[in-house]
Formats: C-alpha cells, structure tokens, sequence
C-alpha cells in the first residue's frame, strides 16, 4: 500500500511540474509558439521501456491468532511452556496471555515480534519441542499435597480413616503418614499411585465416602491432668524462675515457673547416632512454623536451645510412639498442648536437659 501511494505521490508531482513550465513566463530566448507549434512531437515511449511494476512479497500465513480456542492453541501453549515462555497452565483459549507468551518466544527467537503464530513462528516452535503428551496439554489439578496444613487436610484425613487408610486422629498437616495413606488408597482404588491429591484422587475419595463431622474432623483431645505436687526426680536446677525441664528417665517435658508444674507433656528424644545433649540451656530463638533444611522435614513450634536443638511438634512421633527418634531434638506429640507452651515460653527462658 505504502508504494502504491508513493507511485501517485510522483505522478501528482510530476502533472504540478509539467503545469508550472507551462505557466512560466517567457524570456528573450525561448521559441516563439510557431516555432514550438512546428517542433515534431515526441515519439511516445515504447512498451519496452515502460517501467516495471514493483514486486512484492506474499503475506505469511496466520496458523494461530487472539481469540482462537482450539487443541492447537492448547498444543501452542504446551509447546511454550517446554522452552519456559508459558508459566500457566494450558487452556486451549489464544488470549492476552498467549499473545504476551508468542511475543517473548519471538523477540527471544529473533523473530518478527507480533504476538501472532504465523508460519515462521510455528515452524521455529515446533523445531525446538517435542510433541505434548496428554497430560502437559491437559495438566491434572492439584488438590493438596505434601506440607500442606489446612482443614482441607483434615477431611482428607477423615475421609481416608473412614476407609481404614489413616488410622490416627486427624491433624490437618500433610506429611509422610498421610502421603503414605493417600497412596495406600490409591493403589486399593487402581488410580496413578503418587501420594499426591490430584483431581482424580479427591473426585473418587468424596464419591465413596461421607462428608466428615466437626467431631470427626476435631476429635476431643484427651489432655492429662497438671500434677499439682512437684513430679518425683524434677531436676532442682528447675525450681527457680521460668525451665522447660526435660526428663530422660521419665521422657517428660514440665513446664515449671517459680518452682511450680504448669504443664507435663510426653517427650522422645534423639537416636544412639543423633543424641539429645543434657545440660543447661536457654531458649535462643523461637519458629512457629519452621522447616528444617538440613532434613527436610518440618519442625513445628519449635523452641531451639542449643545449635540445631530443639523443642518441637513432631508428626512421627504422634503416628509412631516411641517406634523411632530424632536427629537430636526434643520431640512432642500433643501439638495442641505444645502450641500453648509456645506462646507462654520467652527466648532466654532456660531449659534443663537431664536423667
């Protein structure tokens, strides 16, 4: 279009040319109008040396275009998300996202950015990915997994002990009890064994069973009653100010402020190779919901006391009893109990570790 306007640009100031020495006036030279009347007319110009209109090249192909919803937008979209240009998941629907996805797939190509899959664009795509599996086209939603602590885990958790796949009272934290039982009910149901709740899972999980109740979901807590008298053997280091006393002969924890029992809950401690250190300590430094790095595992309400030490909620512990022990710190399995010592215990409180 731009040389098609261009051309009739030239002729327009070539006609105007032509109509300015036409309307010139005239001076002492020029040839009088009989002179210019006798002059022979030129000869017009042969067909040969007429000019030869400009070529052009053909528009791409347009293979994909906002507002498109087809497979192969949902195959477009999987094949962006091989080469890391597509961050969602794909939908089959060509919008603001996909157009922003091509655009960055192009300008990374070296390709001409327009946000739209033209030939070129398609053929460089495909080059570079390999066919999308069903699953990267039609991706399984995740329900829950593995960390998670929510009350969604713990009619999971119902559910699946109303199938006999969990067996302890619910506790609305995910961990490897409940990705072991999520499998377990896989494998019974013939569904893909990940321990992970996918669509699918959840889906046949709720089908066969009954929505839980509040009790079930939260059952009662049996919490044993504070000893009013000192316990037998408390260690006398305990006996002034604010001590998380922590007993190996009797695997207890006391909470003792000024010489008196507060709480006592059951303790387990670490393994020949990992042991828990005795000694004075003081609480150096508190973690809600802290996650342990070093063994991936998650260490809630955890009271550290001595480097990598520490008091905290341990989901082993409360499926498996004393089956077992820590890297080293001091495990609790009443977490209800152990949530409400954490909001009373100080950092630089002290904590005895003793038999």
């Amino acid at each position: 279009m731009r040389s098609a306007l261009f051309r009739r640009s030239l002729a327009g100031f070539a006609a105007a040319a032509v109509l300015m020495t036409g309307c010139g006036s005239q001076g002492a030279d020029d040839p009088s109008a009989a002179e210019r009347s006798a002059a022979p007319s030129p000869e017009p110009a042969s067909a040969e040396s007429s000019p030869e209109p400009e070529e052009t090249e053909p528009e791409e192909e347009i293979v994909l275009e906002f507002g498109d919803n087809s497979e192969q937008v949902r195959e477009l979209q999987a094949r962006l998300k091989q080469v890391d240009h597509f961050a969602g998941e794909p939908t089959g629907y060509y919008g603001d996202v996909t157009v922003g996805a091509v655009s960055q797939y192009q300008e990374a190509g070296d390709l001409e950015v327009s946000g739209t899959v033209y030939e070129s664009t398609w053929a460089a795509l495909t080059a570079e990915t390999t066919e999308p599996t069903r699953d990267e086209m039609y991706p399984k939603k995740l329900v829950m997994g593995y960390g998670e602590n929510s009350d969604k885990v713990r009619e999971l958790q119902a559910r699946l002990g109303q199938l006999g796949h969990f067996d302890d009272n619910p506790t609305g934290y995910y961990g490897e009890v409940t990705a072991s039982a999520v499998s377990a009910y896989q494998r019974a149901a013939g569904l893909e064994v990940s321990g992970t709740v996918y669509e699918p899972t959840w889906d046949k999980l709720v089908s066969q069973t009954a929505k839980p109740s509040r009790d079930d979901m939260f059952p009662p807590i049996e919490v044993p009653e504070v000893p009013t008298a000192t316990p037998a053997g408390l260690d006398e280091r305990c006996m002034t100010g604010r001590a998380l006393c922590i007993s190996k002969s009797t695997n207890t924890l006391s909470w003792v402020v000024d010489g008196k029992v507060r709480s006592t809950m059951d303790v387990r401690f670490g393994t020949e190779e990992y042991p828990t250190r005795e000694g004075q300590f003081t609480v150096y430094w508190k973690s809600r919901h802290h996650h342990s790095t070093l063994y991936d595992s998650p260490m809630p309400y955890a009271m550290f006391f001595d480097g990598g030490q520490a008091v905290h909620f341990s989901e082993n512990f409360a499926a498996n009893g004393y089956n077992g022990g820590s890297y080293g710190c001091v495990n609790v399995r009443d977490e209800p109990a152990l949530a409400k010592l954490f909001d009373e215990v100080r950092e630089g409180d002290k904590v005895v570790v003793h038999w």
